[in-house]
């Protein structure tokens, strides 16, 4: 079967700092924005490699030597940290801006929806720019009648349908763009990241329609998403991209977890910090194995140490443990009146004890909450930290591990000592 589409040494650059606009009167108007102080209204930042460091170079390489291919049907996810080269790729993929070097083939006609409201004309009802969109889309006229209600029953934007789209809000503009790109028939569907602006309701409909158009109407789709869960759910395979290079292409279930593994938290954490409020000094988890792995049904010990100058009314600490989809399977909390902490001025010492934890095997992280329940004030959260892995080494049948069911644990305590 040939591909639908071919990326072959796909390169994107892109000169850093202020550039003619291409037309005296833009050039002008930058000028004299610039003269009052005031934001230059042609500026943009190009995705740079890596936007940590500063470079010697006026140009960088968005994109490097790209090359993959998608065939009919494929639903393929394209995941990598802000500035990956994400968006580029998918802007040069939609035709929006060309590459600088190599060559893209195609075989159908695409739809793209790259932003919140793209090719809407704002000053046009939403009626209007579903026929504007149809039309840039080459639909003829009859086609996209013929799919008009359809569209608007999908957006659930019926009772706007004919208001100014630029009356619209952010979730509805969302709403009516997808609901247009993915009932207009195109043989490629390109959606960046669109979805975290709808609410879960919608979400879960849009999942199930680029399920739909994949599955039964054969349609091709390249999804971008931060959200590694709707990846996973809606995706067989994945590229990660990092620094504009495409470095892993496999399952996706494989390709969550590599990227998850160069971007994962630290194994246990410190502060190093000095504060004179109250704070989480170090975290730590004992797994029953080196390395931090843990076998499935074995004690699973986490150990907080919290330094306060004063006396807090009320404190409570809990944490959640994500699995490798930022999904959380756990949550655990210890207040005050359970056991005794920051009763006073020092540094305690706090373990959570979960005699016989059985997480799926999957590599997984905490995020800890540190608050005052009295006063109803946050003190602090601690994201992404203390990553271990759960692993069976024994035998268990094949069903008990079927995906999405439910997280056991038996029992859980805790232990609590002033340490100074």
């Amino acid at each position: 079967m040939k591909p639908i589409i071919r990326v072959e040494n796909l390169s994107k650059q892109y000169r850093l700092g202020t550039i003619g606009t291409g037309t005296i009167r833009e050039d002008v108007q930058r000028w004299w924005h610039r003269v009052r102080g005031k934001e230059d209204p042609y500026l943009k930042i190009g995705e740079t490699n890596d936007r940590a460091s500063k470079g010697n170079s006026e140009y960088v390489w968005a994109l490097k030597d790209i090359n993959f291919e998608v065939m009919p049907g494929e639903v393929l996810g394209i995941i990598g940290k802000n500035g990956a080269g994400k968006s580029t790729l998918l802007k040069i993929l939609s035709k929006v801006t060309g590459p600088t070097t190599g060559r893209i083939d195609f075989n159908g006609r695409i739809g793209s929806l790259l932003e919140v409201g793209t090719g809407f004309h704002p000053d046009l009802t939403g009626r209007e720019n579903i026929f504007l969109n149809g039309a840039i889309l080459g639909m003829t006229r009859r086609e996209i009648r013929s799919k008009l209600d359809e569209i608007i029953d999908f957006s659930g934007c019926e009772r706007y349908i004919d208001t100014p789209v630029k009356r619209y809000s952010s979730g509805m503009t969302v709403r009516l763009g997808f609901a247009v790109a993915a009932h207009l028939d195109p043989e490629i569907l390109i959606v960046d990241e669109v979805l975290a602006v709808g609410d879960a309701e919608f979400q879960k409909k849009a999942i199930g329609k680029m399920q739909d158009v994949s599955r039964n109407e054969g349609r091709t789709v390249l999804f971008v998403s931060h959200n590694l869960q709707a990846v996973s759910a809606l995706t067989n395979r994945s590229i990660v991209l990092e620094n504009g290079i495409k470095t892993f292409d496999n399952y996706t279930h494989y390709s969550i977890k590599y990227y998850l593994n160069i971007h994962k938290a630290s194994v246990n954490y410190k502060s190093i910090s000095y504060s004179d409020r109250p704070k989480v000094t170090s975290i730590e988890v004992i797994t029953s194995h080196e390395n931090n792995v843990h076998q499935h049904g074995e004690e699973l010990k986490i150990i907080f140490e919290i330094t306060t100058p004063f006396m807090i009314t009320s404190p409570a600490i809990s944490y959640q443990i994500i699995n490798s989809n930022e999904q959380p399977v756990l949550h655990i909390l210890n207040l005050h009146n359970e056991n005794r902490f920051c009763y006073e001025k020092g540094t305690f010492k706090l373990t959570s004890i979960l005699p016989r934890c059985k997480l799926y095997p999957d590599i997984y992280y905490l995020i800890v909450h540190f608050a005052d329940k009295t006063t109803k004030t946050k003190i602090e959260t601690i994201k992404n930290v203390c990553n271990f892995e759960v692993k069976v080494f024994s035998e268990l049948r094949d069903y008990y591990w079927y995906p999405k069911h439910a997280t056991y644990v038996e029992d859980n305590y805790w232990e609590t000592k002033k340490v100074s």
